[in-house]
């Protein structure tokens, strides 16, 4: 699927900075090159990327095109998202103090939602608003500095903010995830931020799409054993299993 492949590209194109029409034609073999080009196309036309000889480079800042590109990142992969937000709302009980994570599969966990008594803090100014549709849930918005890629608060202040804050739960969302590196992403900033979260948090639930297995990115913030449930749209490798069971972490997929 097009919407698919589109996020395989965008994965790499933040991770490597450029890319060729060669490179891709490598990664998929059965594609047109024809359809590759119109991909570059794509991500030129909503301003996430220029077209250079053989390929297109990767432009971090674009100023009131973002909100297009994080639209686009909503769609992307939207059914997986969906599939891990509604199995992720399970652990949502009346009462508790929840952290949400940036990113767009926590978004989709935001849409779904229940209107309760909820204490929610978030690094997310998309989510914050979103929660403030319902009528119960309070929501605080961690302060510091917004991440034009991303849409996240992170850096010194947002640390200092989470310091005498108490969570139950944690959602985090990662952008790669490895045996070797666990979860990680793309942004030392707000892999501080997350490190601080996960350490202070009573329970830990990862939410993840199958398509981040078996990749890395250069900061981790937790390992395996430093979560308690992890929700994936589609049963994992068995020897990830086989760890997380070593660890007493339940593995949640549909």
């Amino acid at each position: 699927m097009s919407v698919e492949r589109r996020q395989t590209i965008w994965e790499m194109l933040k991770e490597k900075g450029m890319l060729s029409l060669k490179e891709l034609e490598e990664v998929f073999p059965n594609i047109s090159s024809m359809t590759l080009r119109r991909d570059f196309q794509y991500f030129e036309s909503i301003g996430e990327a220029i077209r250079v000889k053989g390929g297109i480079r990767y432009i971090r800042s674009m100023g009131g095109l973002q909100e297009d590109v994080y639209a686009m990142r909503l769609l992307m992969n939207k059914a997986a998202k969906d599939k891990v937000a509604q199995i992720a709302a399970e652990y949502i009980e009346t009462g508790r103090s929840i952290f949400l994570d940036s990113g767009t599969t926590a978004m989709n966990l935001a849409y779904n939602l229940p209107d309760k008594h909820l204490s929610i803090l978030t690094s997310s100014p998309h989510i914050a608003l979103e929660v403030l549709k319902r009528h119960t849930p309070s929501v605080n918005l961690i302060g510091g500095t917004i991440n034009r890629e991303s849409f996240s608060v992170s850096g010194q202040q947002s640390l200092k903010f989470v310091e005498n804050y108490n969570f139950d739960v944690a959602f985090m969302v990662p952008s790669a995830f490895s045996k070797e590196n666990g979860f990680s992403i793309g942004n030392h900033s707000e892999c501080e931020l997350k490190r601080n979260i996960v350490q202070k948090s009573k329970k830990n639930i990862v939410m993840v799409d199958c398509s981040k297995f078996g990749k890395s990115m250069p900061f981790t913030f937790a390992t395996l054993e430093q979560i308690h449930i992890l929700i994936t749209d589609a049963k994992p490798p068995e020897d990830m299993l086989e760890t997380a069971k070593r660890y007493g972490i339940l593995v949640r997929w549909e």
